[in-house]
């Protein structure tokens, strides 16, 4: 069993009654042995109220990824112990966890999943303006990185049961933000949004701006870039991409903001540069005092994100100020 799952498997039974525990897919092993794609949620059910959803574990190399959904998930249940507030933000809010998206990957150490396919170019939407070589998403070969899969196939396992997710537990509710962890080879924490496979900016860039804005506001000194995604690099298959165009699409009443968190590694390598060597040290603080200081770093940012789903209603632009506020991201921006 994984470690993360493991850890996971406590949290969830120190949970207990507060939690909805969901395993949406198996995923079997070259033994026969099958590991789990959970969700959990917490909070509300009913779709009248808006949701808030944490991701982890996409990439198998990626583990700080899934850590941080976790350490945040603990933090959360035992906060219910003795946290009226927590109690009150709950019945307001939907809170929902996938912390080990691809634990075929995580298992064997690789950013792909099982069958070499990187989750992160596999959904169903190619870049419109032109990809990097390589990085871009590729048909190829599964044993090349960044492979997209074949043509025509469905999509992985694990793919769908994010989508699944997605789809049920946030586009179904009138307001919902989205965040997934990830980690890679950067000097800076970035905050990404949609799009990657386009430069073109997204339909809801006024609601992103004052998202930001309320943001800097309440943590004027936070460590991120955020930028939309396209400014690093443009991409086929990005996942996120199609979840908000399809919610654009099929509820375009509806308001989805999906965000990408990319840890920048080199700010643990450049202090331990024997990382380098290792390909799990690439991605991840292999020392544990940088662990658990990139634990804290994070946790008001995923903290800020309930609290900001719960009360979007007090900071969403109105129709009147939406013009300022794309005005204002595309001159930042774009």
């Amino acid at each position: 069993m994984l470690a993360e799952l493991q850890a996971l498997e406590k949290i969830i039974e120190r949970g207990g009654r507060h939690l909805e525990v969901h395993t949406v897919r198996q995923v079997e092993l070259a033994t026969g042995a099958c590991l789990p794609v959970m969700s959990i949620a917490i909070g509300n059910p009913s779709l009248d109220v808006p949701a808030v959803g944490f991701f982890g574990g996409v990439h198998g190399l990626e583990r700080i990824g899934t850590e941080v959904v976790l350490a945040y998930l603990q933090s959360l249940v035992m906060r219910l112990q003795w946290d009226t507030t927590l109690h009150q933000q709950l019945e307001r809010v939907r809170m929902v966890f996938m912390p080990v998206v691809n634990p075929g990957g995580m298992w064997a150490g690789t950013r792909a999943n099982l069958r070499g396919v990187d989750l992160m170019r596999n959904a169903p939407v190619d870049a419109v303006d032109r990809v990097p070589p390589g990085i871009g998403g590729q048909r190829v070969s599964a044993r090349l990185p960044w492979y997209r899969g074949r043509l025509g196939d469905a999509m992985e396992t694990e793919s769908l049961a994010l989508c699944e997710v997605v789809e049920t537990e946030l586009l179904a509710r009138p307001f919902s933000l989205a965040l997934d962890c990830h980690s890679g080879f950067g000097a800076r924490d970035r905050l990404w949004f949609p799009y990657a496979h386009t430069r073109k900016p997204i339909a809801h860039l006024a609601e992103i701006h004052a998202l930001q804005e309320i943001y800097l506001q309440a943590y004027s000194n936070h460590p991120y870039v955020i930028e939309p995604q396209s400014t690093q690099y443009l991409a086929h298959g990005d996942l996120w991409d199609h979840l908000y165009l399809l919610a654009c699409s099929e509820l375009p009443a509806h308001t989805f903001l999906p965000l990408t968190l990319e840890m920048g590694s080199w700010l643990w390598i450049k202090k331990n540069p024997r990382q380098l060597f290792s390909r799990n040290g690439i991605f991840n603080p292999l020392i544990s005092h940088r662990q658990q200081r990139v634990l804290r770093r994070h946790l008001s940012l995923l903290d800020f994100l309930s609290r900001a789903a719960c009360s979007h209603a007090r900071w969403m632009p109105t129709p009147e100020q939406r013009a300022r506020h794309r005005a204002q991201a595309l001159a930042a921006w774009y």
